[in-house]
């Protein structure tokens, strides 16, 4: 599939089932304590080097973008989807939320502190998953901070699965911290756990990494 295809499916999957996908998951964060944790973290390592604002990139109905918010750093939502920007909007309408796409930000270069992808390139097709890499690259600041949340598995190589919405992929953390590294970034931690009782049957996994600083 050409990108502008995965595109269209994506935003229409997620379009058509965004007033659902808000109600199931606008408290998930509370089931999820290493989650919670890990954001934390994140939120700390951006505002110590205070670079600039967080861009929470597939931030769906903006539950996650509120969260990271109130932990401190400046933090503004980017969706495909218009439902679901609308959606965050309507139910956060103290923050900024934009339509866009991550493989084409409209942002300047270097201009934030941090990126949050919670499960969001989850959908990209593996062989565009670097030129998202490199799109992030551009707009984060020296020394800024990438948090990426995927479904994990143990091949080396990407695995599909039946997402319900739309089509996705499950990568070992191994091949995601390659392609991530080829990207320019260096890993600063990573978090891997059992699924609890309410999700899928997939280990969840957490990559933070950084963008070097100029020397």
């Amino acid at each position: 599939m050409t990108e502008s295809s995965v595109l269209h499916d994506t935003r229409a999957a997620y379009d058509a089932v965004a007033s659902l996908y808000g109600e199931l998951f606008s408290n998930v964060l509370e089931t999820l304590p290493l989650e919670r944790a890990l954001l934390a973290a994140f939120a700390e390592l951006v505002q110590a080097h205070n670079a600039g604002p967080v861009a929470d990139i597939g931030c769906g109905p903006g539950h996650v973008t509120a969260h990271l918010n109130a932990l401190g750093p400046t933090t503004f939502g980017i969706d495909l989807s218009s439902e679901m920007v609308a959606l965050a909007r309507r139910d956060h309408p103290e923050l900024r939320f934009d339509e866009g796409s991550m493989t084409a930000l409209d942002l300047p270069d270097g201009v934030l502190g941090g990126i949050l992808a919670f499960y969001s390139t989850i959908h990209t097709p593996p062989q565009q998953l670097p030129a998202v890499f490199t799109e992030f690259q551009r707009v984060l600041a020296p020394g800024g901070h990438l948090l990426l949340g995927f479904f994990a598995g143990d091949d080396p190589l990407p695995q599909e699965f039946d997402h319900k919405v739309t089509l996705a992929y499950r990568w070992s953390p191994d091949s995601l911290a390659e392609l991530l590294r080829q990207a320019g970034f260096v890993e600063v931690a990573r978090m891997l756990r059992e699924p609890n009782e309410n999700e899928r049957q997939f280990q969840q996994a957490q990559l933070l990494v950084r963008k070097p600083q100029k020397h």
